[in-house]
């Protein structure tokens, strides 16, 4: 049984082994197909967040070495050589 407080809040009722069932259209538009949340629990309530994985590419282009110098292939390929013996 479903009752509809106010429109984003409504009372469920919670089964004998602390389940309840999340709205369909938060699925839909929050989870698109991914079955992990995140529980958030605070003293008096719990949070559920959907489990999005973050896109890091956007930062790649945004470091600052600190460095103004213009490398060819050959000498990125030495830089990685020696970040992967730990140089």
């Amino acid at each position: 049984m479903v009752i509809v407080v106010e429109n984003d809040i409504e009372i469920k009722k919670v089964d004998a082994q602390g389940r309840i069932v999340l709205p369909i259209e938060w699925r839909e538009s929050d989870l698109k197909g991914s079955d992990e949340v995140l529980v958030i629990k605070k003293k008096g309530y719990l949070k559920i967040l959907p489990k999005k994985k973050g896109d890091l590419t956007k930062f790649f282009d945004s470091v600052d070495l600190g460095a103004d110098i213009d490398l060819d292939d050959k000498e990125w390929d030495e830089i990685e050589e020696e970040i992967y013996r730990g140089n």
